[in-house]
């Protein structure tokens, strides 16, 4: 069992940037793969960043080349460090934490971009 607890949300002016961070609590961390996962208000969830346990990132393309996925698993620890934010970025943002067909996720913290 994985307990995951987001922080670092909130709101920031476009242009700005964010650390979102995800503790997890739990045996054996660095096995998972980490997702940041976002969902928009009447839109789907969808995959932001993913990091693997080998440290292999991927990203979704609208955030290619602003956003950064890191882990330190000394910390139990996944960060999203977030800059250039645009509007589009407003979402709550859900932290993952996957190994083949299990699942934990995270409460949720809410990014809000706005001028």
């Amino acid at each position: 069992q994985v307990q995951l607890v987001e922080s670092g949300g909130g709101l920031v002016q476009p242009g700005g940037s964010l650390r979102l961070s995800c503790a997890a609590s739990g045996s054996r961390f660095s096995i998972y793969a980490m997702g940041w996962y976002r969902q928009a208000p009447g839109k789907e969830r969808e995959l932001v960043a993913r990091i693997t346990s080998d440290g292999s990132t991927n990203y979704v393309d609208s955030v290619k080349g602003r956003f950064t996925i890191s882990r330190d698993n000394a910390k139990n620890t996944v960060y999203l460090q977030m800059n250039s934010l645009k509007r589009e970025d407003t979402a709550v943002y859900y932290c993952n934490a996957n190994r083949y067909f299990v699942n934990y996720w995270g409460q949720g913290t809410q990014v809000t971009v706005s001028s």
